[in-house]
């Protein structure tokens, strides 16, 4: 794989094989950071369970204490008359029949989140083959269907994420941006690490956080020791 000058400095100041404490790691992964633009901080995180069994699941939703960095875009179904409370409170889309045939027909996509009342979850089911690959579909678990909008609304404009296992048992989580500084991004990474750990299935067997690496949009992977200071 080609890696450009940026990078391979970048590189240099990482050791591949060592496992930091996470205060270590941001400091690297912002002093690592060589892009002209402030980049995202992700990470990764590596779990001894199955995900292809229901019951080995890892999914929930935090509003992390510094937010994420980016203003995201919220799609509201919701009846008529609460539309005006969902616009209130934020949203930056409402609507109802209208809106589920403008995603089917246009195929339109400018949001990140999608909230719906539960009374409008029999609509929005139709756009589960839509929405369910793209990570948008409303679920109970993230607190995303819900009759509380303004709540909702607010939380994922405060910087609510939502976490969930993909096929390889990994979560990949937005943390903030480089431009945060080391502290910041330890306090959203330690809100995390905590939701992950407090969702362990009881199914769950053997070593439950596999591994743990962050990175910046454009930097190394920096290996994080993730028993230490969560």
């Amino acid at each position: 794989m080609f890696r450009g000058k940026n990078y391979k400095e970048s590189a240099k100041m990482i050791d591949r094989a060592n496992l930091y404490d996470p205060q270590e790691a941001f400091a690297l992964v912002c002093s690592a950071s060589k892009a002209k633009f402030d980049e995202t901080v992700e990470l990764h995180v590596k779990l001894g369970v199955d995900s292809r069994h229901a019951d080995q699941q890892v999914r929930g939703a935090i509003v992390l204490p510094n937010g994420t960095g980016k203003t995201r875009k919220v799609l509201v179904f919701c009846k008529d008359e609460r539309q005006q409370e969902a616009l209130d409170a934020g949203a930056d889309y409402v609507g109802g029949q209208d809106m589920v045939q403008r995603i089917q027909k246009e195929n339109f996509f400018d949001y990140d989140v999608v909230v719906a009342t539960p009374d409008m979850m029999g609509i929005v089911g139709r756009l589960g083959k839509i929405l369910g690959p793209k990570g948008l579909m409303p679920t109970p678990k993230a607190g995303t269907v819900t009759p509380n909008l303004t709540q909702a609304i607010q939380e994922i404009k405060a910087g609510k994420i939502e976490y969930r296992l993909d096929k390889t048992n990994i979560i990949h989580c937005p943390i903030g941006r480089v431009s945060f500084g080391p502290e910041k991004l330890m306090e959203n990474y330690s809100a995390l690490m905590s939701a992950i750990i407090k969702a362990k299935p009881a199914a769950a067997k053997g070593q439950y956080i596999r591994s743990c690496v962050t990175a910046s949009t454009m930097g190394p992977g920096v290996k994080i020791n993730a028993l230490k200071q969560i």
